[in-house]
């Protein structure tokens, strides 16, 4: 082990790398070759006529700092006009399926405020089994519509209401070496019956970067067009669930987004937490992985909300993260000054990592609203204040694939 501390205080800006292009016009060879590889059909099938002059209902500035859950449910969830807009161009109900989990109520909020905004009159309807009554009243409470649903019964599955928008989240990855059977179940056979059930719906389909293969941290990370790589089952298996969205999209012509996510960062989560409360609580840090890339939920929310406008058949693929590729060793010597704590560090820095490049998602549907910067102020000071967390570690520094 070894240990790190820095008594100067640097800007969170300091502790990164910005090899990736910082510009959304995409002046980088490699990501303007493989970036933008057709055009992008502004005039979307489903949508009415866009309103430039729609209602920003997000904070009027962004707040220096977040002490409670209900100013981060707040924050996670504030639709930005371009949110509006989207919300009022499409044509439909919405239905998020597998909306238990830690990004569905975020989510459907958003939408549900988002549409209200627009003046239109939309169902929103949240899908899961709902084990917990405390998280299917906060779905009500907001007026989402709640359905109690397996997605692993046919049976259940066939009596869902049609809808025109279909957002997909189930999936299952923690615990996935202990119930392979079950893991490949749920991101690979549940994928199945949904894009078959809702074949003439547009469908965002979530997965995750793990599908690629490690890259080196000045690599700018994978794009799009890179040929996928999982290594393990869980990652296997979600190339198997975008496989099986891809078979019913070339089957019946179904409008798909496959949704590459990662690392979403809420303040009770992501990699930003897991590094700031080792730090927080004298852990060491493991350096296995050297770097990972990071975005603020709430912006991988809207850009999910306006991804419905990119579905395409075939389906389209979009990497969702921040523009940085973050240096571990960086981050914890920012949180460690920031904490006045010592930093270790356990094992040698690689270079490789998972890592994504955005550059088309931030063509298409602008930079994140909420700076590294900013996310990683909030962090710590959401830490320093005994802000909850969900104890749910990401893992990232897995490199073997096994969660």
């Amino acid at each position: 082990m070894c240990a790190f501390a820095n008594s100067q205080r640097k800007r969170p800006s300091e502790f990164i790398s910005r090899s990736r292009n910082s510009n959304p016009t995409v002046h980088n060879e490699r990501s303007r070759r493989l970036s933008f590889q057709g055009e992008v059909d502004l005039q979307f099938n489903g949508f009415a006529g866009a309103d430039s002059n729609a209602p920003d209902c997000s904070p009027k500035q962004i707040m220096s700092s977040i002490e409670t859950e209900a100013q981060l449910e707040e924050m996670l969830s504030a639709p930005s006009a371009n949110d509006v807009d989207a919300m009022r161009r499409l044509i439909g109900d919405v239905i998020i399926l597998g909306a238990g989990g830690k990004m569905g109520l975020s989510l459907a909020r958003r939408i549900k405020r988002a549409t209200e905004a627009a003046g239109v009159n939309r169902r929103v309807i949240a899908v899961s089994r709902f084990s917990s009554s405390r998280v299917h009243e906060e779905f009500e409470n907001i007026g989402v519509k709640t359905i109690p649903c397996d997605l692993l019964d046919r049976n259940q599955i066939a009596g869902l209401p049609e809808c025109e928008n279909v957002f997909f989240l189930a999936g299952r990855k923690f615990g996935s070496t202990e119930r392979t059977d079950l893991t490949w179940a749920i991101n690979t056979f549940v994928p199945g019956i949904i894009a078959e059930r809702y074949r003439q719906s547009r469908i965002v389909v979530f997965s995750t970067g793990n599908v690629y293969p490690l890259v080196k941290g000045a690599s700018g990370g994978s794009v799009e067009a890179d040929a996928p790589s999982p290594h393990g089952e869980y990652a296997q298996s979600c190339l198997g669930r975008e496989r099986m969205f891809e078979y019913f999209s070339q089957e019946y012509g179904t409008r798909c987004l496959i949704f590459r996510l990662n690392y979403a960062v809420d303040l009770r989560y992501g990699v930003l937490v897991d590094v700031a409360r080792k730090i927080y609580d004298g852990q060491p840090i493991n350096l296995t992985v050297g770097s990972f890339n990071a975005i603020w939920q709430g912006d991988a929310n809207s850009y999910a909300l306006r991804s419905l406008e990119l579905c395409g058949s075939p389906p389209r693929i979009l990497n969702v993260t921040g523009p940085e590729t973050i240096s571990v060793q960086r981050a914890a010597a920012y949180f460690a000054q920031r904490f006045k704590r010592e930093a270790v560090f356990q094992g040698q820095e690689s270079e490789m990592a998972l890592l994504s490049n955005a550059a088309l998602c931030h063509a298409l549907l602008g930079y994140p609203l909420v700076s590294l910067g900013t996310l990683m102020e909030w962090v710590t000071d959401w830490i320093e204040t005994g802000g909850a967390s969900l104890n749910k570690p990401t893992k990232f520094e897995v490199t073997d694939g096994r969660y």
